[in-house]
């Protein structure tokens, strides 16, 4: 990583240990419905937004990391919980940063929502936005076929 680029978005936890840099615009602004999304950020969903692995950085401290599945990592700060970002292990998936935790969220709008099938009823925003179900399509299907999750 070349730490003399200029950051597009930035972004940390509440209590600022923490911090990163996204070198290119966040790209596939998005909502994730699932269960183990919603137990992470212990929220109705998790909002993210992502970035191939070479245009991302951490800029001031280290969060801690929990294998949430044998086929993802989420991070966190230790000091103040906040969670920050998520990551496929597959070397040309995205790396996602919370959207609560970016300095402007309001600079990338949702995209799509994934997940859909375990979004809670009562539920109800970005109705026009595209929404997938996990796993529907063959390709899908085939990664998450061998999940295991982490979680309690």
């Amino acid at each position: 990583m070349d730490d003399r680029r200029e950051p597009v978005a930035t972004g940390g936890c509440q209590c600022g240990a923490v911090r990163y840099a996204l070198y290119v615009s966040p790209q596939n602004a998005h909502v994730c419905h699932c269960r183990m999304c919603q137990r992470a950020t212990g929220g109705l969903f998790a909002a993210l937004a992502g970035a191939p692995k070479a245009d991302f950085a951490w800029t001031r401290g280290r969060p801690a990391v929990f294998r949430s599945s044998n086929l993802a990592s989420r991070a966190f700060c230790r000091d103040c919980g906040t969670p920050l970002s998520f990551g496929y292990d597959l070397p040309e998936a995205r790396y996602y940063v919370t959207m609560g935790s970016l300095d402007e969220p309001a600079r990338y709008p949702i995209v799509v929502q994934y997940g859909v099938e375990a979004r809670l009823p009562w539920v109800k925003f970005c109705e026009d936005v595209r929404a997938e179900v996990t796993g529907a399509d063959p390709k899908a299907a085939a990664f998450f076929e061998g999940l295991v999750s982490n979680q309690a």
